[in-house]
């Protein structure tokens, strides 16, 4: 919201993640995974959680010959976003399921996602 009290969404109002009541944005979590050296390319979703009702999951594609573990990529998350905004779940693949204009299928990626 800026300081004339309008709201600006950032990203796909579809794509939001309510965590306990706060919206979460995807693309602010994925700008910050995108800064990290060892990442080349992220998706973040949120999944169903009985508690929070969801939680934020990156989906990661690590570059070739780097290694990295789940709490390391939180770990960075932490240095630059709040605490509820950082990854809960980070699952590494070998690539991201794409569409042909190479848009990430993030319905896919949900799909797939099991309930928490």
């Amino acid at each position: 919201m800026d300081e004339d009290g309008y709201l600006y969404l950032a990203g796909r109002k579809k794509d939001m993640i309510i965590r306990g009541g706060e919206n979460i944005y995807p693309v602010e979590i994925e700008y910050v995974l995108h800064k990290n050296p060892k990442i080349e390319e992220a998706a973040v979703i949120g999944v169903p959680d009985a508690y929070w009702g969801e939680i934020v999951k990156a989906v990661v594609v690590l570059r070739k010959g780097e290694k990295a573990t789940e709490e390391e990529i939180i770990e960075y998350c932490r240095e630059s976003l709040a605490s509820y905004k950082k990854p809960t779940i980070v699952e590494f693949r070998d690539a991201l399921p794409k569409n042909a204009m190479q848009k990430v299928l993030k319905t896919v990626l949900s799909s797939e996602s099991p309930v928490g």
